[in-house]
């Protein structure tokens, strides 16, 4: 009877690590449903977990609340797939000024951020423009606990390099205020 009450103990503290490894961040992120995304033509798997994150801005005004950004999200989305031909949202992640996270394409799937350097990488766009305007704590802070979920689930190598969209290609693109703040996303 007590080695029957140690095993359920085992199984039940395993089982809410599992779902906290699982779940750690899913609460905080409004999934595509949620913004009310179109739905992609087209999907690409990423072979593998994603080795590197680019980090970009959408040089559009910033947005903080949700409402706000999900209608940002959609125009954004809209713009990706008639104006530029992508099957989706370029991005797989966007970030909001007040900390909100929006699925993009998510995660395990190939982007469209950074043409030549999509099919390992992780694209997370900060909404605003920040050339001159810094990002807010709060979205800094949710784009670090999005990248330690990805490491603590195996969908981000936990050496993962974290790059500004200017690295990777002839843009000013995250903008000066957010490229100086990537140092804190590296930490």
């Amino acid at each position: 009877m007590s080695f029957y009450c140690i095993s359920c103990l085992i199984h039940y503290d395993c089982l809410f690590f599992f779902m906290y490894l699982q779940n750690c961040f899913s609460g905080n992120i409004v999934s595509r449903q949620q913004w009310g995304a179109a739905a992609p033509k087209k999907k690409e798997t990423m072979k593998g977990s994603a080795q590197r994150v680019v980090i970009h801005h959408t040089a559009l005004p910033g947005c903080k609340d949700q409402r706000e950004c999900m209608k940002r999200l959609v125009s954004i989305q809209r713009n990706h797939m008639t104006e530029r031909g992508f099957d989706d949202i370029g991005y797989n992640f966007l970030v909001g000024g007040d900390g909100a996270v929006y699925e993009g394409r998510g995660w395990g799937v190939v982007g469209a951020h950074a043409k030549g350097n999509n099919h390992d990488s992780l694209g997370i766009a900060f909404m605003g423009n920040f050339k001159e305007d810094t990002p807010s704590p709060e979205a800094m802070s949710s784009v670090k606990r999005l990248l330690e979920s990805g490491v603590h689930r195996g969908l981000l190598r936990p050496q993962f390099s974290v790059f500004g969209h200017r690295d990777l290609g002839q843009t000013e693109c995250p903008g000066a205020k957010l490229y100086a703040a990537l140092p804190q996303l590296r930490e």
